[in-house]
C-alpha cells in the first residue's frame, strides 16, 4: 500500500518524475510517463516495464484492481495529493493515476522479426496526437509493428502515449531509423512498401493489398517529401467520394491499414 501522502511538488521523487515530460530527460533516464487508467493497466501487463506508480486517494478507490496488481508485483506505490498529481499530469483534468515506465521500443530487426505482413511507418509525423492514434489504429488492424523514423515525433511524448490508448504496450515499436534504411529492411523481409499520399496516382480501389504490406504515413500538413515518395514501390491515395477536401492523417492511416487487414483475411 502507499505510505504517507506526497504533498510537496518540489520533493525529489516528484521532480524526478516531472522531468520526464521533456524528451531529453526521457532519453537520459530511459523512462517515460504513462498517464491514466488505460495506459497504466496495459503497462502493468508487461513484466518489468512499470517502475513506480503515483495515485491519488480517489483514484485508488476508483481503480482498486490496478492498485492491487501493482502491489502484488512489488511496484512502489506513492499516494499523491491533487496538487502533486496536477504537477505531474500533462492533461487539464488529471485522472489520478500515473506510472513511471521503462522505455519499451525495440531494435528494428526485432520489430520486423518473424514474417510481418502489415507494418505502419511514420515518416516526418510531428503531431503526437496523430502519431498515437496511428499506433492505436495499427494495433486494432492487427499490424505486426510500427516504425517511427528519425524525423518523427517521440512516441513517448505524453500526448502520443495517451492517444495510443495503451497500444504502445501492445506491439513492437522501433524508433529513430532513417526512412531509406527502414524501407530496405522491409523489402528484405518481403513486404511491399506503399506510401499513403493525396497525390498518389492510384487509389486503394486500384491496388492489390493481399500480400505483406508496409504503409508509410507522412506529415498531415505537407505530406511526404519527394525523396520518401521515391523510396516507395507505389504511391496510393484514399479515394474521396464526397466533398471533403481530404482526410486527416490518423483517419487516412486507419482506412489504409484496415484495407490491408481485410484484403489479407479474405479467402
Amino acid at each position: 500500500m502507499a505510505g504517507s501522502e506526497l504533498t510537496n511538488v518540489k520533493s525529489p521523487r516528484v521532480k524526478a518524475a516531472r522531468r520526464l515530460a521533456k524528451r531529453a530527460f526521457r532519453e537520459q533516464d530511459r523512462k517515460f510517463l504513462a498517464e491514466g487508467p488505460q495506459a497504466v493497466r496495459e503497462a502493468l501487463k508487461l513484466e518489468g516495464v512499470t517502475l513506480e506508480l503515483f495515485a491519488t486517494a480517489e483514484a485508488e478507490l476508483r481503480h482498486p484492481e490496478l492498485i492491487t496488481d501493482a502491489t502484488l508485483k512489488g511496484i512502489p506505490l506513492h499516494r499523491a495529493s491533487g496538487e502533486v498529481m496536477a504537477e505531474l499530469s500533462q492533461t487539464v483534468t488529471p485522472q489520478g493515476l500515473l506510472a513511471v515506465c521503462r522505455l519499451v521500443h525495440v531494435p528494428l530487426d526485432d520489430a520486423l522479426s518473424g514474417d510481418p505482413r502489415l507494418v505502419a511507418v511514420l515518416a516526418h509525423v510531428r503531431d503526437p496526437g496523430n502519431a498515437g492514434t496511428v499506433m492505436r489504429a495499427a494495433d486494432a488492424a492487427g499490424a505486426d509493428s510500427v516504425i517511427f523514423t528519425d524525423a518523427s515525433v517521440d512516441p513517448y511524448n505524453g500526448k502520443c502515449v495517451r492517444a495510443s490508448a495503451g497500444s504502445l504496450f501492445h506491439l513492437p515499436v522501433a524508433i529513430g531509423t532513417p526512412v531509406a534504411a527502414a524501407v530496405r529492411q522491409l523489402r528484405e523481409r518481403g513486404l511491399r512498401v506503399l506510401a499513403a499520399d493525396g497525390a498518389g496516382k492510384h487509389t486503394l480501389d486500384d491496388v492489390d493489398l493481399s500480400g505483406p504490406t508496409a504503409w508509410i504515413f507522412g506529415n498531415e500538413a505537407w505530406g511526404l517529401p519527394e525523396e520518401v515518395l521515391a523510396e516507395a514501390d507505389d504511391v496510393v491515395r484514399v479515394p474521396i467520394y464526397g466533398q471533403a477536401e481530404s482526410l486527416n492523417l490518423a483517419t487516412a492511416a486507419a482506412v489504409c491499414l484496415y484495407s490491408s487487414a481485410r484484403a489479407q483475411r479474405v479467402p
